[in-house]
């Protein structure tokens, strides 16, 4: 399944090459032109039937959280930085690959034994954890790292329940995996499928691509968190796994285009598409860049619910991952309308 190879590279923000050749080999078949721009972007240019029906963008990011090493300590322990929000809570004992030789560590912390009791109430900081890459001192470990190089999490596919899936970085490739099944698919408008990097970092290469594309409206498809867990008030749940795609009508980072939102929702029920309202506005994506760039542009997002998003085991429904495709397949397919309840 493509889905699980996507999770299966490892993609930290500013280093997304393994991910971004495994989409050119699977993209190349399908599109009519292709470039890495010196962002780092893979732009993938789908020709439509029809000359005079503009340009459309439908964007996803590449990348995921991560760390990159900091520093190595005399003892051969690595200091680290979050690349992405990543809460610190859920690092400990984390297993990591660290460089391009994907070295095997582990975040480690000091033994609960030797912690004092104001420590063991205490959360653990970022700057109370290393990664440990077996290496008996500074030495050693300089030989196999150096600061810049970048850890990402021990890759993870485990289905399980009904029909949901474990893994790291669904937070995006959820969306790349489903840009990948809509470019085989050929529309009346010209179709640009951006694959993005440095989203977690500050929307970074979707600035640049919605510069170089100058679409009239931008789709993007992401992974979100879904807080549906927990006991949680309904109406602070974002959105709910196994819900259906949701659709934004706000986050920190955009507002969606009135008429995209309104004719997304009324293509889903039309076509009995599986939907819900992301209810809280939290978090943000590419979006934010895009609806800015060169002076404007349309923007709407669908996006997959995740728990325990930006972990090292997220969890997605896989349900879900198919409603987005099919939501934007039939927004695609019916000409990418933004007319309908524009303001």
């Amino acid at each position: 399944m493509e889905l699980r190879e996507l999770t299966m590279r490892n993609g930290v923000s500013g280093h997304e090459g393994a991910v971004r050749r495994y989409l050119m080999d699977q993209a190349r078949p399908y599109c009519d032109e292709m470039n890495v721009d010196r962002m780092g972007n893979l732009l993938c240019r789908v020709r439509g039937k029809n000359p005079l029906a503009g340009t459309v963008m439908v964007a996803a990011h590449m990348d995921e959280v991560g760390l990159i090493v900091r520093s190595i300590r005399e003892d051969g322990l690595l200091r680290y930085e979050p690349v992405g929000s990543i809460d610190a809570r859920v690092m400990v004992s984390k297993r990591v690959l660290v460089g391009d030789e994907e070295l095997p560590g582990v975040i480690g912390a000091k033994a609960i034994h030797l912690q004092s009791p104001e420590e063991r109430n205490t959360p653990l900081s970022h700057e109370k954890l290393f990664i440990d890459i077996g290496c008996k001192d500074k030495a050693s470990a300089e030989k196999r790292v150096s600061p810049g190089d970048y850890a990402a999490f021990m890759p993870l596919w485990i289905p399980f329940g009904k029909g949901f899936v474990m893994s790291k970085a669904l937070d995006d490739r959820v969306g790349c995996y489903n840009m990948l099944r809509l470019m085989r698919t050929r529309q009346e408008m010209t179709v640009v499928y951006a694959f993005t990097v440095q989203e977690e970092v500050g929307l970074r290469g979707a600035q640049t691509a919605a510069w170089q594309i100058r679409p009239r409206c931008a789709l993007v498809l992401e992974g979100t968190t879904a807080n549906d867990l927990g006991g949680i008030p309904h109406h602070q749940q974002v959105c709910r796994a196994g819900g259906g795609v949701a659709i934004s009508f706000m986050d920190r980072s955009s507002i969606a285009h009135p008429g995209m939102f309104g004719v997304l929702r009324g293509i889903a029920q039309k076509e009995g598409i599986r939907w819900q309202l992301k209810r809280y506005v939290s978090g943000g994506n590419d979006a934010g860049k895009i609806q800015n760039a060169r002076g404007a542009v349309p923007v709407a997002v669908l996006s997959v619910p995740c728990r325990y998003i930006h972990s090292p085991a997220s969890v997605c429904c896989l349900a879900d991952v198919e409603a987005q495709y099919e939501l934007a397949l039939a927004y695609l397919a019916g000409g990418a309308a933004i007319q309908e309840g524009e303001k």
